[in-house]
């Protein structure tokens, strides 16, 4: 009875049902409105590292969807696209909710992100396609990471209800990612 009484919970059913606004982690300089309650855009470290974390990420994806449409194999550059239609409507969204809590964003690739790009622009053909496809599957892991620990973690309601909005998503591109990945094998 416990056993299926825990299971059946909603909070560990969907992180729509998540705490939102967590104050741990604030700096010594957040404003409050009461003892335990920041004001609005009073973001913890969590806040603040997530959202260069998620911008790093999705600047790559938009990145490298634009190089994948290089691809001959329609169902890589199909994918390509989406990730730059779906990643660049989040990245306006991230950029914006920063903007209001003043969390500066990382301009362009990060290191990790340029070494795989210069490895990618050497390859043609299915081995692009391949090494494409495995680091889409690995930054998107990534990313659900990322995500769940903003809604677990964050203190802005807003970055942590962008996490929760755009989870589904990202999961949708990973399963994407593993279907092409798996034909590409076989």
């Amino acid at each position: 009875m416990g056993l299926t009484a825990l299971c059946a919970s909603p909070l560990l059913v969907s992180p729509l049902f998540a705490q939102i606004g967590n104050p741990a982690g604030n700096a010594p300089d957040t404003l409050m409105d009461s003892p335990g309650q920041p004001m609005p855009h009073q973001t913890n470290y969590q806040d603040r590292l997530f959202a260069q974390l998620a911008a790093a990420g999705g600047t790559a994806e938009v990145d490298f969807g634009n190089l994948a449409k290089k691809s001959g194999h329609s169902a890589i550059k199909e994918f390509a696209s989406r990730m730059v239609d779906d990643h660049s409507a989040a990245n306006e969204k991230l950029k914006s909710l920063a903007e209001a809590d003043k969390i500066p964003l990382p301009q362009g690739l990060d290191d990790e992100h340029k070494q795989l790009r210069a490895k990618l622009e050497k390859l043609e053909g299915a081995a692009f396609d391949l090494a494409y496809i495995i680091s889409q599957i690995t930054d998107h892991q990534k990313t659900v990471q990322l995500l769940e620990w903003e809604i677990g973690s964050g203190q802005d309601a807003d970055l942590q209800h962008f996490a929760s909005d755009t989870l589904p998503t990202v999961l949708e591109h990973l399963r994407m990612a593993r279907d092409i990945k798996a034909k590409l094998v076989s």
